[in-house]
């Protein structure tokens, strides 16, 4: 049986689950070993319904019977070798550095990335999203869950935009980001050429009210979209600005000069994918 319980917080077996509070610190220890952390039942369960393999699991005993599906299918604890670790909650607490109340947590082997042509060459694909430099987790999570939920078929993001496979973005995401087709670009903004020469128009959402509003270009829109969401605060970059062949902006009322970029995501995907 591979239930393992654990007292010790500097055992060495839990390398990967310790101090996941320091973000700087996990963004850069995560990526190159190869893993990612996928935090509460529903978020582990989507990520192996989507293929991805467990290293470890980390929980409290009394979580074990109802996560014992997902260990049956991924032969772990008494159902093979996929190691899982237990612990009391006060001990979770002092290991990951915050309240383990969603059940468990799983380490996962970080999926290799697909390449641009196999996320946005595929039949049927209309609109992308590309997020530019985006720094915050929870706004990366949350565009994803709304790709997902109102039709966007797939996401780019930039050299410098925060991990999408992060753990708080996988959670604010509800784990769409496992469902949603995405990869990393390799430079930006000379990207945008190889995706213009994929038939995609390139347009930027801007508050700016020079751009042409949503509801316009919209109507009709052309075939394919790719609408890049710039970074929190500056919005669009100047550079990548001038390489866009439009600029959209969503029209504000009551004074407010523009919306959070997960929340402006959401209005721009409803209008674009509206079938």
């Amino acid at each position: 049986m591979s239930v393992i319980e654990v007292e010790d917080e500097n055992d060495d077996r839990l390398g990967e689950y310790l101090r996941l509070t320091d973000v700087a610190l996990r963004s850069r220890i995560e990526p190159g070993l190869g893993v990612y952390l996928a935090e509460s039942m529903e978020v582990i369960r989507r990520a192996v319904e989507a293929g991805h393999r467990p290293r470890s699991f980390l929980m409290a005993g009394r979580w074990l019977e109802a996560m014992d599906d997902v260990l049956r299918h991924t032969g772990a604890g008494p159902h093979g070798d996929v190691p899982v670790f237990i612990a009391d909650e006060p001990l979770l607490r002092s290991i990951t550095g915050f309240h383990l109340h969603r059940g468990a947590i799983a380490a996962m082997h970080r999926p290799p990335l697909p390449s641009l042509d196999d996320v946005i060459g595929r039949p049927g694909c209309r609109v992308i999203a590309i997020l530019e430099d985006l720094v915050d987790h929870t706004n990366v999570g949350a565009i994803f869950r709304s790709a997902a939920a109102l039709g966007a078929d797939a996401v780019l993001v930039t050299p410098r935009c925060a991990d999408p496979l992060y753990r708080r973005s996988v959670r604010v995401s509800m784990g769409t980001v496992f469902q949603v087709p995405w990869t990393r670009l390799p430079s930006w903004p000379e990207s945008l050429d190889a995706i213009r020469g994929r038939g995609f128009a390139v347009v930027g959402l801007d508050p700016d009210p020079s751009g042409v509003s949503l509801a316009d270009f919209c109507a009709p829109r052309p075939e394919r979209v790719a609408l890049v969401l710039g970074t929190e605060g500056a919005g669009v970059a100047r550079e990548t600005s001038r390489r866009l062949d439009l600029g959209v902006r969503i029209p504000m009322a009551g004074g407010v000069d523009s919306l959070n970029v997960a929340a402006a995501s959401a209005v721009a995907f409803w209008a674009l994918c509206a079938r």
